[in-house]
This record gives C-alpha cells, sequence and structure tokens, in this order.
C-alpha cells in the first residue's frame, strides 16, 4: 500500500508533475496513475494471495471472482477528481473480503500525511493512533462533508469535503464529521475499505435504507450509503428515506 502511495504521489500534480488523463465515460475522469497503481497492486496483492479474486475500478470485471473465498476489493485513486487537479483528496483504497465481509481495509493517502487501517473486530487507526468514531447524539447540527447542503437540510453544519468518498467516511471515524450520506448508485470498491474503518472506530455503517453492505455481489453496487454517529443514525435513515426512494426507483 505504501509503494504503491508513492507511485501515486510521483505524478501527482500537487508536486509540479505533468499527467495523462481523459474520462473514461463523460464525468468520469481516470488517469495514467489510476492505471499504474491498479497494475501495481494486482500484481503484489496476487502474488501475496494467489487465491483471492479481484475486483477493482480500473479492472475489468471478472465474474469468476464470486466463487473465490477471498477477494481483494480495490480503488487504485479514489478521488481522481482532487488527484488531476493537485488536491489532497484523493486516497488508495484496499480491502481484503471474506464471505461478504471485509476482514482488512486500509487507505493510503500520501498527500495528506495519512494511512488508515482497520481489520475486522480488532478496531481502526491513523497514523497509529487508535480511532474512536463520532459519538454525537443529535442530527441537528451534525457536521457533514459537503460542497454544499441542500435547504432541507440547512440544520445541518458543512465541513470541508475531499473529493475521495472513502476519506470523507473516514472523518466519520476520526470524529472529524458526525455524518456522510450518499444517494447515488455506488460501488464496492468505493467503500469497502472505509467502511470497515468506520466500523471499527464506532460507527454506524449502512446502505441509504439502513440495511447492511454486503460485498463481492454479481452486480457489484449498493444504493446509497449511511456512515454516522450511532446515536443519530436512525433520525438520518428516517430523514433520508424519501429522498432514497425516489432517487433509487
Amino acid at each position: 500500500m505504501r509503494e504503491a502511495g508513492r507511485i501515486a504521489l510521483a505524478t501527482w500534480p500537487g508536486h509540479g508533475h505533468a499527467l495523462d488523463s481523459w474520462e473514461k465515460q463523460p464525468g468520469s475522469p481516470v488517469s495514467a496513475a489510476d492505471m499504474a497503481v491498479d497494475g501495481f497492486l494486482k500484481q503484489e496483492l496476487g502474488a501475496l494471495l494467489p487465491a483471492a479474486g479481484w475486483l477493482s475500478e480500473e479492472t475489468l470485471d471478472a465474474p469468476e471472482r464470486q466463487a473465490r473465498g477471498l477477494i481483494w476489493l480495490v480503488d487504485p485513486i479514489d478521488g481522481t477528481r482532487d488527484f488531476i487537479r493537485g488536491r489532497p483528496g484523493w486516497a488508495i483504497s484496499v480491502a481484503l473480503v471474506s464471505a461478504g465481509r471485509p476482514l482488512f481495509g486500509m487507505l493510503d493517502a500520501p498527500a495528506r500525511g495519512e494511512f488508515w487501517q482497520a481489520e475486522a473486530g480488532k478496531g481502526a487507526w491513523r497514523n497509529g493512533q487508535r480511532l474512536v468514531a463520532s459519538r454525537r447524539t443529535e442530527l441537528i447540527g451534525a457536521r457533514v462533508p459537503a460542497l454544499t447542503l441542500p435547504k432541507i437540510d440547512a440544520d445541518l453544519t458543512q465541513v470541508d469535503q475531499p473529493n475521495s468518498i472513502a476519506l470523507r467516511i473516514a472523518m466519520v471515524a476520526a470524529d472529524e464529521a458526525d455524518l456522510v450520506a450518499t444517494l447515488r448508485w455506488g460501488y464496492e470498491w468505493d467503500i469497502g475499505a472505509a467502511a470497515l474503518i468506520a466500523r471499527e472506530a464506532g460507527a454506524a455503517v449502512t446502505d441509504a435504507f439502513g440495511q447492511p453492505l454486503a460485498y463481492n455481489k454479481p452486480d457489484p453496487r449498493a444504493f446509497g450509503l449511511l456512515v454516522s454517529a450511532p446515536a443519530i443514525h436512525a433520525a438520518a435513515v428516517e430523514r433520508l428515506a424519501g429522498r432514497a426512494r425516489e432517487l433509487a426507483g
């Protein structure tokens, strides 16, 4: 993971490097760094655990992954927009999943000098410091990483938002935010590592409807994500329920 971080940082425009980037499809950027990190991790993690399957944002999905007891879940650069723009809000995300649940989760955010990790049942850390998630008890005033908030959520408190959804989730784990919610279809690789980090720090982690997350599904998507202080989770699900049902279709 740390070597992958060095590979990415060596081409990060924030250090003045020129970067080759393009759009996989409209609104979905990718860079040469994404591909380099993906190739490096696939080689090294594959050598570490040859029996494990592979599911990555930048690799064509192989259906035979579902037959594997273990699977690597990888986003080589989560927050590519920040990466391309020379901003530090990006991270490399890796989780090892067994029987649909993450065993290990790691985020390397070298531009921020942060390394996050968690092991199922054993806690979560950032740079060696044990994490304790937000313990907020009231939804009103909850800190939410966001560029803007809709009027209906004006009673929440806006805090800085990195482009990486994984880093936003990790903010709840570090008690730097109280609530992260998405109301769109997202992929397992976006959330696998960070969701484990948040859960092991004591946060509540579900989909947008309050249901548990599962991994290595035939369709590696889920509708929405809700990560919060445990005491405000039910109120957040209730607030978002109508919007979630309408948008999920």
